[in-house]
This record gives structure tokens, sequence and C-alpha cells, in this order.
């Protein structure tokens, strides 16, 4: 049981770390309206995490087939083409003003929380890499609990030491990205929306090219 508490520890910091288009949005949201608000946003991305563990653990011999079989290619095709829309929409975005209350925190109206939330949920939904990383981590679980009784809740106790590790590891990156508001300037939001345009239209074309040749 600790070597899987590890290894969910372990697995959890190395996909926390590892910059991807979300990544990007995470820090960006923290930068222009404030943690809480890059709080909601992650949420967002942990349900859809949540909802792709609980579909490859549920039917995982069906994922197992879409993961490595002829279907691939077909979704990682549809993911790069939507994620290359959103990056040319962030690239061309400019910047809008953002209300503070009196001591400087940015104010947002519960709708906000709302589309920040589910903005988290569709961006982290739209990438399937997502299903197959987790599809991967969970062949890991079934591995590394192959000798424990029973062996569905040794999984499920690894996969959510996996999100509590990636969610605490998130929540370091959105109060770091917050200290440096007040660096931010009207020239600066526009660079960080062309780097992260940029960031979504590369890794779209990764993925289309990887679908395309079958990769």
């Amino acid at each position: 049981m600790v070597e899987l508490i590890l290894k969910g520890i372990v697995t959890g910091f190395v996909l926390s770390i590892m910059i991807g288009p979300v990544f990007f949005i995470l820090l960006e949201t923290s930068i222009r309206k404030g943690a809480r608000a890059a709080l909601v946003l992650d949420f967002g991305v942990f349900l859809s995490d949540a909802v792709y563990i609980l579909i490859a653990f549920v039917f995982y011999s069906e994922v197992s087939s879409l993961t490595k079989g002829d279907n691939q290619h077909i979704l990682k095709i549809v993911g790069g083409i939507l994620f290359i829309i959103y990056g040319l929409v962030t690239f061309f975005k400019k910047p809008k003003d953002i209300k503070v209350d009196a001591i400087g925190n940015p104010v947002q109206k519960p709708g906000d929380y709302v589309m920040l939330a589910l903005k988290g949920f569709l961006l982290n939904m739209a990438n399937p890499l997502v299903i197959f990383y987790w599809f991967s981590v969970m062949t890991l679980g079934t591995k590394d609990a192959a000798s424990n009784d029973p062996q569905e809740a040794s999984i499920l106790f690894f996969l959510g030491v996996i999100l509590i590790t990636f969610f605490s590891f998130d929540l370091l990156k959105i109060f770091g990205a917050k200290k440096l508001r007040p660096l931010v300037t009207d020239k600066l939001l526009i660079a960080l929306n062309h780097l992260i345009g940029i960031v979504f239209v590369v890794f779209a074309i990764v993925l289309i090219i990887q679908g395309a040749m079958g990769v």
C-alpha cells in the first residue's frame, strides 16, 4: 500500500509539471483574474479528469480497444482541429479590462465562475491525449495493485492519490502566478495571448500529424 501511495504521488507530480495547453491557460487566468478564478477553472479540469477516469475504469476493455485501435487517429485529428480554432481565437483576442475591488482584487460575477469551470472542463475534455494517459496510468495501477484484494479498490485509491497530488501542485502554480499580477500590463497580456495561441496551434498541429500518420 505504501508503494502504491508513493507511486501515486510521483505520477501526480509528473503529470502536474507536464507543460500543455491547460497549463498556460491556468497561469493566464491566475494572473489576469485572480487565484479564485483560476481555482474554478482548475476545478473544471479536475472534473473532466474524473470523468475520463470513470470512463476508463468502467469501460476498461472498450477504452483499451479505442486507444490502441484504428479510431485513435480520428480522435487526435478532431482534437487538433478544436485546438487550432481555440488557439487562433486566443491569439487574436484583445485583453478586456478586469474590474477590481477596493484592494485591487479582480471582481467576478457568479456566472463568470460557471463559464470558467465549463471552459476548464471542455478544454481538457477536447484533448484526446488525456484519455490516453489516464488509461496508461490505470494500466500501471492495475499492475501495481495486482496483488491487492480487492483490486478495484486499490486502483481507485491509486487514482485518488494521483488526483490529489495533481490538484495540490496546481494550487502552487496558481498562487505563484498570482504574485505576478502587479507586473501585468496590456502589452504583457497581448504577448501572453499570443504565446497561448501559438502553444495551442503547435500542439494541435502535432496532434493532427500524429493522427494522419497513425502514430
